[in-house]
């Protein structure tokens, strides 16, 4: 039988009153965010449906938004009785995932993760590092112009996406170089991201050792849901195995496309990507057409999505 896994977003697709008619339509949803609310000591609830989008943009505000929204969502397709097979978030995603699992409570982890967002921010001083996604060159060019670019700074490959697509993050000098160089071997095109640090690169290790730390006294529950690590895009068996490969997460690439690869070559067909936005839906679609790709983020999304996966699982 066709397998289905759920998606959760990550950084990036946040937007002002997401998740706001889940909110009103389903007490459950109510309910995530005002138990949020409370573990946060603030209302976040007010931020993330009237509040100023450059505050919500702010990576300790994004964190604990994005993942409560997700929560939401996923509660809300829960209320029809469907659920995966098997779970994965894109970086921060991962943190809705593993609470889909069971592994954080969500008054757990959303404190975590706006404490991974202030760490995340102060890692790198603004200014100094930079992403950009090269379009259209294969991995070991990408990996070359990273290694020639070296001269100029630190340049990583920081997110493998899809196919066509990767990330690469460091110092400026470097990154600008590695993107050059990325051009003269094929690239289609370069286009630099707006985000505040070069994430899941090894420039962010004093964010992941300051993470560590709150990780260390954390109780984690069982897995109750099969997950896949970004860090080595295989199953996590254990829930001994995931405050390791949280800490490594921060600073080592995100093996998105291999993650997906993983699931489908395990039987899973149909992806629902729940949280804000598509962008998890359109790297699926670039790995294999022929998949069921769904999505929950509202109660348009959420009914359709619904009634397709009950006529397939």
């Amino acid at each position: 039988m066709a397998k289905t896994a759920f998606l959760f977003a990550g950084q990036g697709a946040q937007y002002i009153g997401m998740g706001k008619e889940l909110y009103e339509y389903f007490p459950i949803c109510k309910q995530t965010f005002e138990e949020a609310n409370e573990s946060l000591h603030m209302d976040l609830t007010s931020l993330v449906f009237e509040g100023r989008k450059e505050d919500l943009d702010l990576t300790e505000n994004t964190q604990p938004a994005v993942v409560t929204m997700s929560i939401a969502a996923f509660r809300a397709l829960s209320q029809y009785n469907i659920t995966p097979d098997v779970v994965a978030g894109l970086s921060l995603g991962e943190y809705s995932a593993l609470t889909a699992s069971e592994v954080f409570t969500l008054s757990q982890v959303v404190p975590l993760v706006r404490k991974r967002g202030r760490f995340m921010q102060e890692a790198v001083p603004e200014g100094i590092g930079k992403m950009c996604a090269v379009l259209g060159l294969s991995e070991d060019k990408i990996r070359e112009a990273c290694l020639e670019a070296k001269a100029f700074g630190i340049v990583e490959p920081a997110n493998f996406n899809c196919p066509g697509q990767i990330v690469i993050g460091g110092e400026r000098k470097a990154v600008d170089e590695a993107a050059r160089l990325a051009k003269e071997k094929g690239a289609m095109k370069t286009l630099d991201l707006s985000v505040s640090a070069p994430f899941h690169t090894s420039m962010l290790k004093p964010a992941a050792d300051k993470l560590k730390l709150e990780l260390k006294p954390m109780i984690l529950g069982r897995i109750n849901t099969a997950l896949i690590s970004n860090v080595n895009a295989s199953y996590i068996t254990n829930s001994d195995e995931v405050k390791d490969l949280l800490y490594l997460q921060v600073m080592s690439s995100v093996l998105w496309e291999q993650s997906i690869r993983n699931m489908i070559d395990n039987g899973v067909r149909n992806f629902v990507e729940i949280g804000p936005g598509k962008t998890l839906s359109s790297f699926v679609k670039k790995i294999d057409r022929g998949l069921g790709i769904y999505n929950v983020e509202d109660l348009a999304s959420l009914e359709a999505t619904a009634k397709a996966l009950k006529a397939v699982i």
